[in-house]
């Protein structure tokens, strides 16, 4: 018999997993002749009868006849065996033998006492509170085949309360911008993963946590900055590194696929969702029933003596206008589609913890290694061009601008302007030949491994050179135009591929199995520096500084920052302090948002204007005249 271990290896679970071993099934006691074997359910439930077999006086089973194990007797071919007396058949597995072991070959084995053979099907995973086999997973879509889907747990009370929070405060919050309102809304959405989890029996590891709090931590940017583009950039992250959060995984599919598990849950959720709202209205009416009635008793009290309370006294009043969100009915369609919205991404979520795509298990078939000379003759040449340009670089980083510069005929600005970008794009085709050297270099030996470690590395040594002559550049570039957003971003943007580069030459020393988590997390931290430093901030800081030691200031692009430029702009001498914020200051006067939709750069920027408002003398023939001298060509 050909050895069926070898044939049909055991499925590990990925370190991610969260999801509890099935457990092996309860060895019953012998029979006594003439009974019926019945498997046990996994968690201790009966289960339905698995196999049934006439026991004979002798042990044996007869032939043809289904089994649940022998007491010592022999299984003829073609037999069905749950499990002997003492051996390791699985419920409802082929056997090829029992106790004794004298299976014949037609058959595969399912365990035996003597020979330790594995079971060739494995049972499937129960579902976590019933009783009796798992029902079988739904067929993936063409999407994801070969990925193993896990039903999920039924939907507890608990993910249900978080679920209807969610699509409450979603409603009530976020129907006037977007600040520390879409904090308040992802918490109870959080609440509902961790419920579902815990009830589908997930162990929360510690790279869950890490990228549960990095995806909280990055919707304070909202809250804390006034600018859009930051803001955009962390909520976008935050839903990533939320669905690392939900599905686990540590290889580069599961930290680049993660998110697909999330939108797939927007159609499969929802009806999930309401199969468990069934099930509790179905079979614990009382319960629910009193959780309704009590928040709907809750309601009613708190606008009853609410709005007495705010009828007696003016001041009540001001602070409930201030604190309670807007409940009219002129905007009643939209906040119906902020209550689904919120409903459906909370039952999403929530979903998605129940049952995770395991994205880890994704083959990603290794490149055929190609011949040494074919795979290092290109990345030498490469390597050798790399050291002469940065032979250049160096020379021009530690002074030697003046003999360049009228060598080429360039001025200093013309010089910065036209490095940067081709720098840029030199980095990411550096990762690119990086990723797919490693792919088709030779890994058959240790001579081959240490060769493509050296070459590798000396590229990536030198390309942080080219990270730091681009760096370089991009400053000179800004002492000669001033910062924009375009160039702190694209800079911001430079120095994390720099962050990649030393990450990748420290994996072929220490082994690369954390690289994509570190690549994740260095993004993720990278987003949320890039937006608590306020970009328009230190836009505004950094041209004003320009201003005073050059004189040159672009007064419209000014007028277009954010409220987070105000208090660097306020430092402005009189009339371009005005000109600058008048625009500001109109746009900030227009939107009246409540409390939860106001950012703290808003608020701060608020209480400077009203404090010193720009002078009403300060008009547009005023400023226009500035712009004519400040602006450069």
């Amino acid at each position: 018999m050909p050895d069926a271990e070898s044939r049909l290896p055991e499925a590990s679970e990925p370190e991610d997993s969260g999801v509890p071993a099935a457990p092996e099934t309860t060895e019953r006691p012998n029979p006594e002749p003439g009974t019926t074997v019945k498997a046990a359910a996994p968690g201790g439930g009966e289960a339905e009868p698995v196999a049934q077999a006439t026991r004979g006086r002798d042990g044996g089973v007869k032939p043809g006849a289904r089994a649940a194990g022998g007491a010592g007797g022999d299984v003829k071919p073609g037999v069905h065996v749950a499990g002997g007396a003492g051996g390791d058949g699985k419920p409802g597995v082929r056997a090829a033998g029992a106790a004794g072991g004298d299976g014949k070959p037609q058959a595969p084995a399912a365990g035996t006492a003597d020979g330790g053979l594995k079971p060739q099907v494995q049972a499937a995973r129960p579902i976590h509170g019933s009783t009796g086999p798992a029902r079988p997973s739904p067929a993936p879509g063409a999407w994801s085949a070969g990925l193993p889907f896990t039903p999920p747990a039924p939907v507890r009370t608990p993910t249900l309360w978080a679920v209807l929070a969610t699509g409450v405060l979603s409603m009530l919050l976020l129907d006037g911008g977007l600040a520390i309102n879409l904090l308040l809304v992802a918490l109870p959405a959080a609440l509902a993963a961790y419920f579902s989890g815990r009830a589908a029996g997930r162990s929360t590891r510690a790279w869950s946590l890490v990228w549960g709090i990095g995806g909280i931590g990055l919707l304070a940017v909202p809250a804390l900055r006034d600018a859009d583009w930051p803001s955009l950039l962390a909520v976008v992250t935050a839903i990533a590194l939320g669905s690392l959060a939900l599905n686990g995984g540590r290889t580069w599919p599961a930290v680049l696929l993660g998110p697909i598990g999330v939108f797939n849950s927007l159609v499969t959720g929802p009806a999930w969702g309401w199969r468990g709202l069934r099930e509790r209205f179905g079979g614990a009416r009382r319960s629910v029933g009193v959780g309704l009635r009590a928040f709907v008793v809750s309601a009613v009290l708190l606008l009853v003596f609410g709005g007495l309370f705010a009828g007696a006294d003016s001041a009540f009043a001001n602070l409930l206008g201030d604190l309670v969100p807007d409940t009219s009915v002129a905007g009643g369609p939209w906040r119906v589609v902020l209550l689904l919205f919120g409903l459906v991404g909370a039952l999403a979520v929530a979903h998605t913890a129940a049952a995770p795509v395991r994205w880890d298990r994704v083959a990603v078939p290794a490149g055929r290694p190609r011949n040494r000379v074919e795979w290092a003759l290109p990345l030498i040449v490469l390597t050798a061009l790399f050291a002469a340009f940065n032979a250049v670089q160096l020379a021009v980083l530690f002074g030697g601008y003046d003999a360049v510069l009228k060598k080429t005929g360039q001025t200093y600005s013309e010089y910065a302007r036209q490095g940067f970008w081709q720098l840029l794009l030199v980095t990411l085709l550096t990762l690119l030949v990086v990723v797919f050297a490693l792919r088709w270099a030779p890994r058959d030996g240790a001579s081959d491994r240490k060769l493509v470690r050296g070459v590798l590395g000396t590229l990536c040594a030198l390309a942080l050179v080219v990270v730091a002559s681009a760096v370089r550049r991009m400053d000179m570039y800004v002492e000669a135009y001033g910062l924009t957003r375009l160039r702190v971003s694209v800079l911001a943007g430079e120095l994390w591929l720099g962050l990649v580069i030393v990450l990748i030459m420290a994996a072929g020393v220490w082994g690369a199995r954390w690289l994509p988590r570190a690549v994740a997390a260095s993004a993720a931290a990278g987003v949320l520096a890039f937006g608590l430093m306020s970009p328009d901030s230190l836009i505004a800081e950094r041209n004003v500084q320009r201003y005073e030691d050059t004189g040159k200031f672009d007064l419209l692009y000014a007028r277009d920052l954010s409220a987070d430029a105000v208090p660097a702009l306020d430092k402005l001498k009189e009339p371009m302090r005005s000109c600058v914020l008048k625009s500001i200051a109109d746009d900030l006067g227009k939107d009246d948002a409540p409390w939860y939709a106001t950012s703290w750069g808003e608020v701060r920027a608020r209480d400077i204007l009203r404090d010193r408002p720009p002078t009403a003398s300060t008009d547009w023939s005023v400023c226009s005249k500035l712009v004519d001298v400040l602006t450069y060509r």
